[in-house]
């Protein structure tokens, strides 16, 4: 059975869950508290993609992006590691950038560590290209390549 993905707009009560799929992505993870501020905040948009298959349901990855004065930041993106490499990273910034744009953005930045072949792929089929590096951006020492996505 295929995987069918659907994407929501987190509540306040997803926080928890969110902070989960950080902590599955990423080796320096954003806790509950700081989950419930982003969904709070203004201007933020965070998402949360959950997947069904014959396996079972439930939620595998996020979104997180900032818009201020028609620019957007993406903050975060991460999907769950059993799940990569199945279109749910598409699927959220698909999703993202057209709230964004309904929204009033008409640029999202983007950044991306330089050995993360999968990220730099997904921005650059979206059409995002790069304009930037940052040297040492990463705790462990690695560049950020930073992007210009026109929405």
């Amino acid at each position: 059975m295929p995987l069918a993905v659907s994407i929501d707009r987190a509540a306040p009560g997803d926080a928890g869950l969110m902070a989960a799929i950080h902590a599955s992505c990423f080796a320096r993870p954003w806790d509950e508290t700081a989950m419930a501020q982003f969904i709070a905040g203004p201007g933020m948009l965070c998402l949360v993609a959950s997947a069904s298959e014959e396996s079972g349901t439930g939620p595998v990855g996020l979104l997180i992006a900032r818009n201020a004065a028609g620019e957007a930041e993406l903050l975060t993106l991460g999907v769950a590691p059993a799940c990569r490499r199945r279109g749910i990273g598409r699927a959220l910034l698909k999703a993202a950038a057209a709230a964004l744009r309904a929204s009033g953005a008409k640029q999202l930045f983007l950044e991306v560590e330089h050995g993360n072949d999968a990220g730099l792929a997904l921005y650059r089929s979206f059409g995002a290209v790069e304009i930037g590096q940052r040297k040492g951006y990463y705790r462990h020492g690695a560049d950020a390549a930073i992007f210009s996505l026109a929405l």
